[in-house]
């Protein structure tokens, strides 16, 4: 594809990815803030608002340290050293997968919260916010270690002509490790990616499974709105099958594109600009999609 015909996508894009940080990054903020401020005033929290509020740090955070990747991709004459590199992608790389860790476990506690007395999960119900925070140690710690190969083999990019290593931005490029580590790291990836999205699927389609029994056993009551106290968890089960549907998609979009951008781009700059966009789908919708389902959020700052 010749420059002049990919001049434009490139700068589509550019601005796509600046549009979508200048949202996700208030929007994230606004989230957190209200979390923040729930738990300082002592207001009654949901079982997931813990999580929820974890999950905007995250993204609120991910997508700053996005910006400041896109402005070394998209022009800064700025050349970043070793330390700087291994910091920001190091960093981004353990947020990323805080992201799915954390989206996972918020799918796992909407289940627990939503499965009647009967179920075994039912037992979990009372501490699943002292449970919420060894999960939170633990996928901090095993993202950490996951991500340490990272701090060895991303440098500062010295040659931009070499096809010996793989571009991470304009400045950073990540060096070819043996074929050991290499498949190691590689498996250990997928095997977490693979675990923590069939977790999230496996709840998801319990919730789904709940819900058409509900709607069932309304239909039978010949009433067609669920009692009040059911009502509210039935409205936060529908998000949560949303935000994880939202997930889902741009993760099997940005596992797709990475797969094929051979095929589709010689640029490196083309396939850097597409992660970046699809990367930060999910940490900007989410948020809206949290917000927008809140009533708790527009009744409390109306009171403020």
């Amino acid at each position: 594809m010749s420059k002049n015909k990919m001049l434009p996508r490139f700068i589509a894009i550019r601005n796509a990815v600046f549009y979508e940080v200048s949202i996700g990054i208030p929007a994230n903020a606004i989230l957190l803030l209200f979390h923040i401020l729930m738990f300082l005033l002592k207001h009654r929290p949901k079982p997931t608002d813990l999580t929820m509020g974890n999950l905007a740090l995250i993204h609120l955070v991910m997508l700053i340290i996005s910006g400041f990747i896109a402005t070394d991709v998209f022009g800064s004459q700025e050349q970043w050293d070793d330390i700087t590199c291994k910091a920001v992608i190091y960093s981004y790389r353990v947020l990323r997968g805080l992201s799915l860790g954390n989206t996972s476990l918020l799918s796992v506690l909407q289940a627990i919260t939503l499965s009647p007395r009967s179920s075994w999960l039912a037992k979990f119900k009372q501490t699943s916010s002292h449970h919420s925070l060894c999960v939170f140690v633990f996928l901090w710690v095993f993202n950490l270690s996951m991500s340490a190969y990272l701090l060895i083999s991303v440098a500062a990019t010295t040659n931009h002509t070499s096809r010996s290593f793989l571009f991470a931005t304009k400045s950073c490029s990540v060096w070819p490790q043996r074929y050991l580590p290499k498949y190691t790291f590689s498996m250990l990836w997928i095997f977490r990616d693979v675990s923590f999205t069939g977790l999230m699927a496996l709840s998801s389609a319990y919730m789904v499974t709940l819900l058409c029994r509900h709607k069932r056993q309304s239909r039978h009551l010949h009433s067609t709105s669920p009692s009040p106290r059911a009502s509210p968890e039935l409205r936060a089960t529908r998000t949560i099958l949303l935000l994880t549907s939202v997930f889902v998609l741009f993760y099997l979009t940005d596992c797709i594109v990475y797969s094929l951008s051979g095929m589709w781009w010689n640029s490196d700059l083309m396939r850097l600009s597409a992660q970046i966009l699809l990367g930060n789908g999910y940490a900007t919708i989410g948020p809206l999609v949290l917000i927008s389902s809140e009533k708790r959020m527009i009744i409390f700052f109306k009171s403020m």
